[in-house]
């Protein structure tokens, strides 16, 4: 017998899957996996982090084996991967040496620190070359939040955003940028495997209304 899987893109069409004109969304509070870097996202720390974060997103999907299943575990898709982008500098620094970064993947909510520990040593094992001490769980709240679905390559999303804003001057909004509350992106679409022009990128700003 088959076993439905959440998956969270499709349950959760309003955080995942807007459409690209920009929209308000309330965004609850979610359990992540997180890597904090700096620097170039073509450099070394960036893809390493995301390697991290997809091996045990896997290894916590597949955590299901074995006699210390999850209390609470339900088949699931894993989330697609997400960023929060930000600079050293007072405001975006075009300079991406000195990019400020958090990759993140959602988690559900039976995902509890003991579990990633035991899944951090069970992948230490299996992969000694990967330092896991600095991934870590944590919920992230962002609360009110406009949105838009970007479609083309990172290059162009600052047209978006310029969208963005003019939507919150029409709608008596203002951004709400803080040291946790970020510039947000999320990949729907495997760079690797996507033309740069359809790619499809969930961009993503805190607001507050004036």
């Amino acid at each position: 017998m088959m076993v439905d899987k959440l998956d969270f893109k499709k349950k959760y069409k309003d955080l995942y899957l807007p459409g690209t004109d920009p929209v308000l969304v309330e965004v609850p509070p979610m359990r992540f996996l997180m890597v904090d870097g700096k620097g170039d996202p073509d450099g070394e720390s960036y893809p390493l982090a995301v390697q991290k974060l997809y091996t045990l997103s896997y290894g916590i999907k597949m955590s299901k084996m074995g006699e210390d299943k999850p209390t609470g575990y339900f088949e699931y898709v894993v989330p697609p991967l997400e960023g929060l982008w930000d600079s050293e500098e007072v405001g975006f620094d075009p300079n991406r040496d000195k990019w400020v970064w958090t990759s993140m993947i959602r988690q559900p909510d039976f995902v509890t620190e003991e579990l990633l520990d035991r899944v951090k040593e069970r992948t230490a094992k299996k992969k000694p070359e990967l330092d896991l001490n600095d991934v870590r769980l944590a919920v992230f709240e962002e609360g009110l939040c406009v949105q838009m679905m970007h479609i083309g390559p990172f290059k162009t999303e600052p047209e978006s955003v310029a969208r963005m804003t003019s939507f919150l001057e029409a709608n008596g909004l203002t951004e709400n940028f803080n040291d946790l509350r970020k510039h947000h992106e999320i990949y729907l679409s495997d760079p690797r495997k996507t033309a740069p022009e359809k790619l499809k990128t969930v961009l993503r700003h805190p607001v507050k209304r004036l």
